[in-house]
């Protein structure tokens, strides 16, 4: 059960942003954003009541304004993915439905940004930025996760792509973050059915579209707003066509490189925060005439998990970097800090829990509210087995 978020031991680091990877602009950013958001109080019983609020209060804060470029409302010119990174650890640090909610507004609106005609741009960007919108970025289908060339969900064109034509979505899309409070979905459908990856395309399709049913919730460990799709002769125009026709798995792989690297950073602000819960903890709590952390087994633990959250750390904003900066390859490195990130921050808010003892597994503490937030980071947006394919299929090809 979520509650509302407990104030943390003290506030996070900033020592790493003296490291080479940032500029003054990303000094800046974070720590304006440390502050605010630990001013924040939301009450999360309901997972999705919070999840609006969260983006009410992220718009209004002005930090929405990262997911979108500047000339659409944005803060910067073009997306940066160490802004991302820095917002989504920091947001992670204190709630990860905070970091949950805005990295859905990034997500979801992210192939917009890429690929939108200046009229969809136009249309949905400026209120993503304001929080006004709520995005979706609906992909996954019961039978097409990693293996989204398996998708079934069809866009059948009732004449041609031009601007007096149709498409009819028919189809099943499940797993899908803001499913039923989202304003707008990114739709990923078939318009050649018999080609694979290079027959699928995308589509903008607003939530009160007929033939769209979000009503579907998935109730899951750590809860936040989950649903199926189902189109069932879901008619939207061609100009909601994202993009170019069947360009639509390219698109959808363009947009995920450009998160992939923030999903490492959501897990590095969980293990930060379990690390500081872990650390306090361990100065607070007597036994045997002392505290738990004058045991040299606490602190080998503690180092260990110290030594975990920066190893992840070098590596995510390595990733992010490498984009930003416009580096050939990137998506290895990518792969490197998603998998490592996510991985080291379950291994972390496990010793944190157990060093906490029975008050670890208490229902409402704050490492066991992570130790159920972070085991979904290790599937979502990449498998961890599906980013050491990534992994091993670049070294190979050196």
């Amino acid at each position: 059960m979520h509650v509302a978020t407990p104030p943390a031991p003290r506030p996070p680091s900033t020592a790493h942003l003296a490291l080479p990877f940032f500029d003054d602009a990303h000094r800046a950013l974070a720590e304006g954003l440390v502050p605010w958001v630990a001013a924040q109080e939301v009450d999360e019983t309901d997972d999705r009541a919070a999840c609006r609020d969260w983006v009410q209060r992220l718009g209004a804060g002005g930090w929405l304004r990262y997911c979108v470029p500047a000339a659409h409302g944005g803060a910067l010119p073009a997306l940066d993915s160490r802004a991302l990174v820095l917002l989504r650890e920091t947001l992670a640090y204190h709630s990860p439905l905070a970091d949950f909610a805005f990295a859905m507004q990034g997500l979801g609106s992210g192939a917009i940004t890429l690929a939108g005609s200046p009229a969809q741009q136009a249309h949905y960007l400026q209120g993503v930025a304001r929080g006004e919108l709520i995005a979706a970025f609906a992909l996954s289908e019961p039978e097409a996760g990693s293996d989204v060339g398996a998708m079934q969900t069809i866009a059948s064109s009732s004449a041609s792509t031009s601007a007096t034509g149709t498409f009819c979505l028919n189809g099943t899309k499940t797993w899908i973050s803001n499913g039923g409070i989202a304003d707008f979905y990114c739709v990923f459908a078939k318009t050649n059915p018999s080609g694979g990856t290079r027959g699928i395309s995308a589509f903008i399709v607003d939530a009160n579209t007929p033939g769209l049913d979000a009503s579907r919730h998935i109730h899951v460990m750590a809860p936040h707003p989950l649903a199926t799709l189902q189109f069932t002769n879901c008619n939207v125009p061609a100009t909601a066509l994202l993009g170019d026709e069947n360009g639509g798995f390219k698109l959808a792989m363009r947009t995920l490189d450009i998160f992939r690297a923030s999903v490492a950073a959501a897990a590095l602000g969980m293990a930060r925060r379990a690390l500081a819960e872990a650390v306090h903890h361990a100065r607070q709590r007597r036994m045997f005439g002392q505290t738990l952390a004058d045991f040299q087994l606490t602190q080998a633990k503690i180092g260990e998990m110290a030594a975990l959250v920066d190893s992840a750390a070098l590596l995510t904003y390595r990733a992010a970097w490498l984009r930003d900066t416009g580096q050939a390859r990137v998506t290895a490195e990518a792969a490197m800090a998603k998998m490592t990130a996510t991985e080291n921050a379950q291994r972390v808010i496990d010793m944190a829990l157990q060093l906490h003892g029975g008050r670890g597994v208490e229902v409402g503490s704050k490492v066991e509210s992570l130790y159920r937030d972070i085991r979904s980071l290790r599937i979502y947006e990449g498998a961890t087995e599906v980013q050491q394919l990534i992994i091993g299929k670049a070294v190979l090809q050196e």
